[in-house]
């Protein structure tokens, strides 16, 4: 029975020794505690460098008990009982969204928290002055959302396809989106003053789409790491990071023992304070929770998001990068988990792979907003989602909203331009499952009930796709989607030839088409 690893009363005697001191200095890198090695996959360097100790201190201070239900905190009951929800394994393409205070220096990237008291220490204090005067926390009354419409947003993301929206509810910088009673940093409070999160769930499941939101959270306490000199400044002036106001926002003036224990408890909380609120479809982590040490946390999230979603009679999932929720440590082992995988490229599946999972892949230059950043069109995107759907996988596409509650408008063009191509032919794409293989020679295949899907651009109107020649079975008809009427073919050794493809027209120029192969 794999279970989280159980504290003696001699350790928690231990614990209660140890946990002293109000500043620890540099932080160690965490323990991988058996995750293994990769070039790929980050084992949750940026997680907090916590002990067992530190873990059940910060477990026992959860007051919140487990709801009734069949899921129990230990890796045994969760893989008895969890299943993968239908909804997800047909819906293929979603929303994700890189939505926070960083928006509003729109430089750099979404770590711009992280940068400002480091490399980019120079351009903050040119542009907005010294952290003394300036840190980041006086963006936050500048991240207003004037413009935030989350009916306009909602209907953009039903008219681009997606059937999924997954806002980040917090990201590493801690301040949260929603209105929360566990943290006084957040969106109804400050900035914005309202419920972001709220308002876009609401929205969102009006217009018949699935609601999930992803927490960042727990890579803050590890985020921000002050070159000594800066350190010092703010230190002997009591400014910013060292402001104690604002100590348990920044979680660098205190990285003890017991200030790790109570920030790990503030972080099981705010997941539950989610979970209650707005009942999402996906509870999503980033690669901090990838830590074994954090086994029993993890645990007591899953099981209390798990009964709740039975007493709501719904079907959800927590996603999770890597071994995050694999306790073997091989990562198609997963446990309670959908898998994901950081961008279309060298981190995703080359080829088919079994099981449920995700890519979370980025539509520009960076996640979060930045002023002049480069934006996919819409084609590129196409391409990306059939890939993805053509080897088993959910397309989740990364959007980047202004500090203002907009959508940039040429983002808002590479949307409608994928909600066009899927209007045609999302017959291939949704409810799909992967084929015998994914493809060949620039074409992806995907397969429903007796149908193949063939994706791909043609030469002159027609293909010859040699894998379906007659050891595929026998061809009945091709027809292509978005078009009336069959299409020509033969089927010979050579494989199937097709002619009078149409390319797609106007502002889908590269996007591909898509035939329906019926045996």
């Amino acid at each position: 029975m794999l279970r989280a690893p159980l504290l003696s009363g001699l350790t928690l005697a231990v614990l209660a020794s140890t946990l002293t001191g109000a500043d620890a200095g540099p932080l160690p890198k965490p323990d991988r505690g058996g995750v293994p090695e990769s070039k790929l996959y980050d084992y949750g360097v940026m997680g907090p460098p916590a002990t067992p100790a530190t873990v059940a201190a910060a477990d026992a201070a959860v007051a919140t008990p487990l709801p009734p239900g069949p899921y129990a905190a230990d890796w045994e009951s969760i893989r008895k009982n969890y299943r993968t929800p239908a909804w997800f394994e047909d819906a293929k393409f979603g929303i994700f969204m890189h939505w926070g205070v960083y928006a509003v220096p729109a430089y750099h990237n979404e770590w711009y928290e992280k940068h400002m008291y480091g490399a980019d220490l120079a351009w903050h204090t040119a542009t907005f002055g010294p952290p003394e005067r300036f840190g980041y926390k006086d963006f936050i009354p500048r991240f207003k959302q004037e413009k935030f419409d989350a009916a306009q947003w909602a209907t953009l993301f039903r008219r681009a396809g997606a059937r999924f929206v997954m806002p980040s509810a917090q990201h590493h910088d801690n301040f949260a989106l929603w209105d929360s009673h566990v943290t006084p940093f957040n969106a109804k409070r400050m900035g914005p003053k309202r419920d972001l999160i709220g308002e876009l769930a609401a929205a969102v499941r009006k217009e018949g789409m699935k609601f999930g939101v992803s927490n960042h959270g727990v890579e803050n306490f590890t985020f921000i790491n002050p070159p000594e000199a800066l350190e010092a400044r703010l230190k002997a002036a009591k400014a910013d990071l060292y402001d104690p106001e604002w100590a348990a926002f920044y979680n660098v003036a205190d990285r003890s023992q017991p200030a790790m224990a109570r920030f790990l408890t503030d972080w099981v909380n705010r997941n539950l304070e989610l979970i209650d609120q707005y009942q999402p479809d996906i509870l999503w982590f980033d690669n901090g929770v990838n830590l074994r040490v954090l086994d029993p946390l993890k645990l007591r999230v899953a099981a209390y998001y798990y009964n709740r979603a039975q007493a709501w009679n719904k079907e959800v999932s927590i996603s999770t990068k890597f071994v995050a929720y694999a306790p073997s440590n091989d990562d198609a082992q997963q446990v309670g988990s959908i898998i994901d995988f950081e961008k279309i490229g060298v981190r995703s599946p080359p080829d088919i792979r079994p099981g449920p999972w995700m890519v979370d892949d980025t539509i520009g230059s960076t996640w979060g907003y930045t002023n002049g950043m480069k934006v996919a069109g819409g084609a590129a995107i196409i391409g990306r989602l059939v890939d993805t759907a053509s080897k088993g996988g959910f397309y989740l596409l990364n959007l980047s909203p202004k500090a203002d509650g907009t959508i940039p408008e040429e983002q808002q063009r590479t949307l409608l331009d994928v909600g066009a191509w899927l209007d045609a032919n999302g017959e291939a794409i949704y409810g799909t499952r992967p084929w015998k293989q994914f493809g060949e020679e620039g074409w992806r295949f995907t397969s429903k009930g007796t149908a193949v899907y063939a994706i791909g651009a043609p030469r002159d109107g027609s293909v010859v796709l040699r894998v379906l020649g007659p050891g595929a079975g026998k061809v009945r008809g091709v027809e292509q989607l978005g078009r009336d009427g069959a299409l020509p073919f033969r089927q010979t050794q050579e494989g199937l030839t097709v002619e009078g493809i149409s390319s797609a027209p106007g502002a889908l120029g590269g996007a591909p088409s898509a035939l329906k192969i019926t045996f």
